[in-house]
């Protein structure tokens, strides 16, 4: 947890390394959690800083349509100031809570979040369903782009 001063709490997890290679890599995650709201200049650019890849959690209530929208828009801004291109991130879109009753459909989350293309998941994170392929598809976009990066073939 790192704790700022007039902010609030910012979160992290290390993933544990037995989750395998991907090809010959042995990824190790460090995942950050940001709140939706605009942050903190200073939280944003500890966060965003080296980010290898983003994962944008969308909530799909009905009444987080423009919630939804401002907080894609700050992210990519906040990157921007900071010299970094959302579009040239490795991004994940996340579709969260498509248990609650007013859930919108993914067709209307698609064209309210449609500004970037990547690859969207439909999650319910309370129960875990959606979580997994979500990381394994930034994990995935990460070493993509690694390999591109260093010129590196993909394995088998």
């Amino acid at each position: 947890m790192l704790p700022a001063v007039h902010e609030r709490i910012l979160f992290f997890d290390f993933m544990p390394t037995t989750l395998g290679t991907l090809g010959d890599l042995r990824p190790r995650f460090h995942l950050h959690t940001m709140p939706g709201v605009v942050f903190s200049d200073t939280s944003r650019r500890q966060v965003l800083k080296g980010a290898d890849g983003i994962v944008f959690v969308a909530d799909s209530q009905g009444g987080r349509r423009e919630a939804n929208v401002l907080s894609l828009a700050d992210l990519a801004a906040g990157m921007a100031a900071h010299g970094l291109d959302l579009r040239a991130t490795p991004l994940v879109i996340q579709y969260n809570k498509r248990d609650t009753p007013d859930a919108m459909p993914v067709a209307e989350l698609d064209e309210l979040l449609a500004t970037i293309p990547c690859p969207r998941f439909e999650a319910i994170a309370s129960t875990g369903v959606g979580v997994f392929d979500t990381l394994k598809a930034i994990a995935g976009a990460i070493v993509v782009r690694h390999r591109a990066e260093s010129g590196d073939a993909p394995t088998g």
